[in-house]
Parts: C-alpha cells; sequence; structure tokens
C-alpha cells in the first residue's frame, strides 16, 4: 500500500500545483526528493553514552536505523577532535518520506505548544526547507517518561524545485501550515 500523501500528490497537488505555477509540463512540476532529520548533540564530547539515547530516538521517529555524524576537525576551544561522534541523521526517500512528512504535518507540529505555523523565511534560496524543533516530545513514537535529556532537531525537506515560490507552493499544498502574513 503506497503512502497516503504519495497518492496525494500523484492525484490532486501535482495538478494543482502545476495550475498555479503556470507550467506546461507535468514533469516540471517540483516534488519532494528526500528528507534529513539531524539531531546534533555538543555534549557529547564529554560522554559518549549520551548518544545512544539520542540515536534510539531518532530511529522511533523515523522508522529507520540514524547514522552517527562525525566532527571533520579538530575544535580545542569546544574540546572536539576529528572523527568524533557528535551527533546522528537520518535521510528518508520514497514511501518512508512520504509517511513522516504526514505524520509531522498531521500530528507532530499541532503537538508543539503556542503553535501559529511554521516560519515562511526559512527556505534556502533553491527550494529546500530547513524546519527547527525545539524537543522530540511533539512525535507520539517518543515515550515521555524515558526521555532524559530534551533535544531539538533539524528537518530538511529537499524538492527538486529551482526558487523559493515554487518549493513554498509545492509544500502549502502538502498542508505544510506556513505563519499567516510572515
Amino acid at each position: 500500500m503506497a503512502a497516503r500523501l504519495k497518492e496525494k500528490f500523484t492525484t490532486e497537488i501535482r495538478a494543482a500545483v502545476q495550475k498555479e505555477l503556470g507550467l506546461s509540463n507535468v514533469m516540471a512540476v517540483p516534488r519532494i526528493e528526500k528528507i534529513v532529520l539531524n539531531m546534533g548533540l555538543g555534549e557529547a564530547t564529554q560522554n559518549t553514552k549520551m548518544l545512544d539515547p539520542l540515536v534510539g530516538d531518532l530511529a522511533a521517529i523515523a522508522g529507520q536505523k540514524p547514522v552517527a555524524t562525525k566532527a571533520k576537525k579538530s575544535i580545542a576551544a569546544f574540546k572536539v577532535r576529528a572523527g568524533m561522534s557528535i551527533g546522528a541523521m537520518v535521510t528518508l526517500r520514497n514511501d518512508a518520506m512520504y509517511e513522516f512528512l504526514d505524520r509531522l504535518i498531521s500530528i507532530a507540529l499541532p503537538r508543539v505548544r503556542d503553535f501559529r505555523g511554521v516560519s515562511t523565511k526559512s527556505f534556502d534560496g533553491r527550494g529546500n526547507y530547513t524546519l527547527g524543533l525545539r524537543d522530540q516530545l511533539i512525535f507520539p513514537e517518543i515515550d515521555y517518561s524515558k526521555v532524559e535529556k530534551l533535544k531539538g532537531m533539524n528537518i530538511t525537506i529537499v524538492t527538486t524545485a529551482k526558487d523559493d515560490h515554487s518549493a513554498r507552493v509545492l509544500l502549502r499544498h502538502f498542508g505544510m501550515p506556513f505563519r499567516q502574513g510572515a
């Protein structure tokens, strides 16, 4: 069974985005390529055991095993050596990506306290959108009683759009709750 948002994209969203952007070719319509979840943990420099619950939380949220991210260079001021594990990341594609986006938009984001919508200024100029979350507890997969430390994460949605306007139109049709008037 295909993901709900993937079916919605092929039946409704693609045609609506094509019409709104005035594209003649259906293959020129932007689509979501991948979603990257990234959690950094600076305190892991003192205690490497802190990464284990972080990796477990990220695996529960994404539904696949994360990869540990390592420091590229040594920075003495932060007590970081090259090759030291300082975070974890997951790249989601195809059905897993659509399932995650569906859960993010319909379940997780409405659970954020005092939520008024996500910023429209977080596009990078090339059609990619990055969203920062303050804690991992907004996801229903995380058990509140087992969390020792609240840790935020970055969620990057990579699209095939050439500019920010096209990507904003695409994400709005997917149901991304952008802040009004911003």
